[in-house]
């Protein structure tokens, strides 16, 4: 896909067309690691849908707005906020095709997690409240359509891609509930914490989501955000102790 929303076909890139791998860590047939990538698309996925089985999908759109339909509902999902897909879901991602052209597509980040499951990270002495506070994430509403079509859908296994044709929209759960489910978040919500007195604290202080390892204290990926915020330390600003990110 390039810088543009047009592939080599010169059919407009649609958001899996669109996805191309940055990089990326473990294996996604043992259940370890993860992967990132970059997508750019213009065209919406019309009567087509994603389904992956290797890992969830955290999406970070930079350009321009999404709308993801899924099996659960929709999810509006501008820049500033983010989108997670967990594993084994259908959804399809909409683009507003006025927009999001070929000189200017829509443009993001996806992790790709082939270990576990995002969670909030523990908050220890901050206490109940803080950081990513779990009334702030949003998850959709059923939507429902009984819809007579030929409708691709793309799955992901093993890091491969297969197609099947369905003679229905997957769309068509009229109710559901539990925890298993796509959901997203604004970031402009996200409550910092930072140090009052002196020193500089480590980046963790600012992660949203993350997805621990079976080491303690080690994570298979952190999600992490420098959102605006006041750094005021009397007298002194000390860089952090010798490290690498």
């Amino acid at each position: 896909g390039g810088g543009g929303g047009g592939g080599d076909d010169g059919v407009p890139l649609d958001f899996v067309r669109g996805l191309a791998t940055m990089c990326g860590a473990g294996d996604a047939t043992l259940k370890t690691g993860m992967a990132v990538h970059q997508y750019v698309c213009c065209a919406s996925m019309r009567d087509k849908g994603f389904f992956n089985a290797d890992g969830d999908l955290l999406v970070v759109p930079q350009r321009h707005a999404l709308r993801v339909q899924t099996e659960f509902g929709w999810l509006a999902v501008p820049p500033g906020e983010v989108v997670v897909l967990p594993r084994g879901i259908v959804f399809s991602v909409h683009v507003d095709e006025a927009v999001a052209t070929r000189d200017a597509p829509a443009r993001g980040y996806v992790c790709e997690l082939y270990a576990g499951h995002f969670a909030l990270p523990e908050r220890g002495p901050i206490g109940a409240n803080g950081l990513a506070n779990e009334r702030d994430f949003q998850y959709p509403v059923a939507a429902y359509e009984r819809r007579a079509c030929a409708f691709r859908k793309v799955s992901k296994f093993a890091g491969t891609l297969h197609e099947s044709l369905l003679d229905n929209s997957p769309y068509d759960v009229v109710a559901w509930h539990g925890t298993y489910a796509p959901y997203k978040y604004n970031l402009d919500h996200y409550c910092a914490v930072n140090s009052v007195t002196y020193d500089h604290m480590d980046p963790s202080i600012f992660t949203v989501l993350t997805c621990q390892s079976a080491d303690p204290g080690v994570a298979v990926a952190d999600f992490v955000i420098f959102p605006p915020r006041w750094m005021v330390a009397e007298r002194t600003f000390r860089p952090p102790y010798y490290h690498r990110n």
